[in-house]
């Protein structure tokens, strides 16, 4: 039997630090899980006695540098997502060569260049000095880490496979950085053609239709009824279009405030769910995440409903999350993740499948790794359709608006050239 010193939260919040004797790191986490207690750090008696490189010892309150005066605390930093991915990537590197965390943290601070990596490193190494965990110095420092973010590195500090969840967290934020510079790379010529489209229908509503009104009602013909509705629709533009800026306006600010209210936000998060073509790459991107997360968390020793949490934990969408919340209290009262996952309706057939297959065969981490790459080749694919598809539809809904209001006003001309007698 093996002694463990462990730093963990109970359910009432409080933070406690003991021992407990297990036979393996996986049975500490077993026993700890059994008291209700969520671990934050865990470690071997003969590591957490362990003096480290720069003189502190793991458990020990750090003693302050006698050189260097502690930097003052600093929270709100603001960090571009580019900056997010470049310090994930330096830290995950930076601990995959060994080095522990407040030395990676001090080389990050001692860059040459300034830059909010380096203040977000000063005010994080501050912090974790003083005895804070990095996942709760993360939401403390800067509020562009996000729940997400700081849930999977508790998940790797509580596993012990941090550096493998900031690079698997790393490669996830650049994907979905690359994502966004391909949509707006694939919208660039579609938006021109829009702004373009609506320019030339702006000139047309609010010049040229009112000019030639004047021709048609000279001509004392009756026009098509699609002329007609034009030159209506230009007289409503030209008297209200303070109106419909001022309605449109109030939409988006009542539909932005209504989303950000706990009953709003749940629906929006579910409707996004079910959007066309949208719907099924959130979708794929939540398997891949949780199948490839789960198996991260799994392969390093976290017991299944332990991992469960964190994931659940971690996930964003508000309906996800309620779907996970049944997965964790069917697997607490003793059901497989099989079973949970295919009670509650949300997961397709093949991964539920996959996950049963890894169940009989002793191997989950080794399935859910599976079935994770395979969905992140299905995402790649959903994606790749979703931005070929997005440019032509622009195209084509703007011709054809653009087309109409052509055609309107020549069948129009048409109607009233027709109709002069000459002279």
């Amino acid at each position: 039997m093996a002694v463990f010193h462990y730093i963990a939260m109970s359910h009432d919040g409080r933070r406690l630090t003991g021992e407990v004797e297990a036979k393996d790191r996986s049975d500490a986490f077993r026993k700890l899980d059994r008291q209700r207690l969520q671990p934050v750090r865990l470690e071997a008696a003969e590591s957490a006695a362990a003096v480290s490189a720069n003189g502190t010892r793991p458990f020990a309150k750090p003693v302050p540098d006698q050189n260097t005066a502690a930097p003052a605390p600093v929270r709100g930093i603001r960090l571009s997502r580019s900056q997010i991915i470049l310090f994930t990537e330096e830290m995950s590197d930076l601990l995959d060569a060994g080095l522990q965390l407040e030395p990676a943290l001090r080389v990050m601070e001692n860059r040459k260049e300034l830059s909010s990596i380096k203040n977000v490193a000063a005010a994080l190494r501050h912090q974790v000095r003083e005895g804070s965990s990095l996942s709760s110095a993360l939401r403390q420092v800067s509020p562009n880490f996000g729940d997400l973010y700081c849930n999977l590195v508790a998940a790797g500090e509580i596993s012990g496979s941090l550096p493998q969840l900031l690079k698997r967290q790393a490669s996830f934020l650049v994907t979905i950085d690359d994502l966004q510079k391909k949509v707006v790379s694939a919208l660039i010529y579609p938006a021109l053609i829009f702004v373009l489209g609506v320019g030339l229908i702006f000139l047309f509503m609010t010049y040229l239709v009112p000019q030639l009104t004047t021709l048609f009602e000279k001509t004392g013909k009756e026009l098509p009824l699609v002329t007609r509705l034009l030159i209506q629709t230009s007289a409503f533009f030209s008297h209200y279009w303070w109106l419909m800026l001022g309605g449109a306006v109030a939409v988006i600010v009542g539909f932005h405030q209504y989303i950000r209210t706990r009953p709003g936000k749940a629906w929006w998060h579910r409707t996004q769910l079910q959007l066309p073509l949208f719907g099924a790459v959130l979708k794929g991107r939540f398997y891949t995440q949780f199948s490839q997360t789960m198996a991260n968390l799994i392969a390093n020793g976290i017991p299944l409903l332990t991992a469960l949490r964190l994931m659940n934990n971690a996930t964003g969408n508000l309906y996800l999350r309620g779907q996970m919340n049944q997965v964790v209290e069917i697997v607490g009262e003793g059901g497989s993740l099989s079973r949970a996952l295919q009670r509650i309706g949300s997961f397709p057939p093949l991964f539920i499948d996959m996950v049963t297959v890894g169940e009989q065969t002793g191997d989950l981490a080794k399935a859910l790794d599976k079935v994770g790459r395979r969905y992140d080749k299905e995402l790649n694919l959903r994606i790749q359709r979703l931005t070929a598809l997005v440019q032509p539809v622009i195209i084509f809904v703007m011709a054809g608006m653009v087309g109409l209001i052509a055609y309107s006003i020549v069948n129009g001309i048409f109607d009233a050239v027709s109709g002069l007698s000459p002279r």
